[in-house]
């Protein structure tokens, strides 16, 4: 296949302020758009002495007294927000062995007694104790916030890629007041020889673009390609990694690329491989089938060059075709934590588990 791919290019965020070279990297974000849907960016505006900080703290975080993590899991929360023990999901049946906790970007929620339950799906974060962590919020918050503003301009340049006007995914997003955009921190702990090697299986991301700051050294994300073979995506210090949502692949009709990806966990010997993912939202209320975004020609033709891929190992977030984004989101969030529905969405939790907490559930 001719548009297959070996590996993830990397774009330099510099180009776009160098009217010689802006060309260059619209042209080579525009092939990873359409024939990888992965792509490294360095030279990026979010701060190093804000990700140094936040590198520093994780380790600590993970460390926090079992009980100080309890006190903030994730089923205390309407909004899925919070802490999620250490093989708490499952991909394809087997154990995704990662420890992890959700946070997000300041906000309040918009939902009112009878408005649509998936407005409940964005409020306010929890947070460890202060006292046991002092600074960490501050240090995590200001984080969110600069790869949100990155997030902002990326997706003007993504437009331009497509032959679009700049603002021309604005439509997609509400101000920023009625956004919520969310974060991971992630450990995946090295395997000490009695567990798989899946850290997380195969799976696409929602949105539509996923920021994702690879905290230490270790290698383990790897993403499948159009002939559906897994590619190394290792670390490279001063990047992002940065990768399509499946959003973003149904309102472009697959003119982007969602591309399955996974993480297997660190080997025998080594030590806990952290990351941290930051999810571009779109508005809640966004029906995707309903819009049309009106190509060139030229463009459209580089999709049929690309062909179509092979069965991939992922098939979560189907649902854009009938229903509003945050009710898409919901359902994904219903299914991947049964014990946070059971609580707060009783009527979608008896939806889909009508016969009670499974024992184990799909990450979705």
């Amino acid at each position: 296949m001719a548009a297959n791919f070996s590996s993830v290019p990397v774009l330099d965020f510099a180009f776009i302020s160098d009217d010689a070279k802006r060309p260059e990297f619209i042209a080579h974000l525009r092939h990873a758009l359409i024939n990888v849907g992965f792509l490294y960016l360095k030279n990026h505006t979010v701060s190093q002495d804000i990700i140094d900080r936040l590198i520093d703290y994780i380790p600590r975080l993970f460390d926090l007294p079992q009980n100080a993590k309890n006190k903030i899991a994730m089923a205390n929360s309407p909004h899925f927000l919070g802490y999620s023990r250490l093989g708490a999901e499952f991909t394809k049946g087997k154990t995704d062995y990662r420890e992890q906790f959700d946070f997000a970007t300041p906000h309040e929620t918009q939902w009112r007694p009878g408005g649509p339950e998936y407005l409940r799906l964005w409020g306010p974060c929890q947070w460890p104790d202060e006292d046991l962590i002092p600074g960490f919020r501050g240090v995590m918050e200001d984080y969110l916030l600069q790869v949100q503003a990155l997030s902002h301009r990326f997706i003007r340049l993504l437009a331009e890629a497509f032959g679009l006007p700049s603002d021309a995914l604005a439509k997609f997003y509400d101000s920023d007041e009625h956004m919520q955009h969310r974060g991971k921190v992630v450990k995946y702990p090295a395997n000490d020889g009695s567990l798989t090697d899946q850290g997380v299986g195969p799976h696409y991301d929602a949105g539509f673009l996923t920021f994702l700051l690879q905290a230490s050294p270790h290698p383990g994300l790897q993403v499948q390609n159009l002939t559906g073979d897994w590619v190394d995506a290792p670390p490279i210090p001063g990047t992002f990694v940065i990768n399509i949502g499946k959003s973003l692949e149904f309102v472009t009709r697959g003119l982007a690329r969602a591309t399955s990806h996974r993480v297997l966990s660190p080997p025998v010997g080594s030590t806990p491989r952290y990351s941290v993912p930051f999810f571009q939202n779109i508005s809640l209320h966004a029906r995707l089938a309903d819009e049309v975004l009106d190509f060139p020609p030229e463009i459209l033709k580089l999709k049929d060059l690309r062909g179509d891929p092979a069965q991939t190992d992922s098939v979560n977030f189907a649902e854009f075709d009938r229903e509003p984004s945050g009710r898409v989101g919901l359902i994904g969030r219903v299914k991947s934590h049964p014990d946070v529905a059971e609580r707060h969405y009783p009527d979608l939790f008896q939806q889909y588990f009508p016969n009670g907490l499974p024992k184990q559930v799909d990450t979705y």
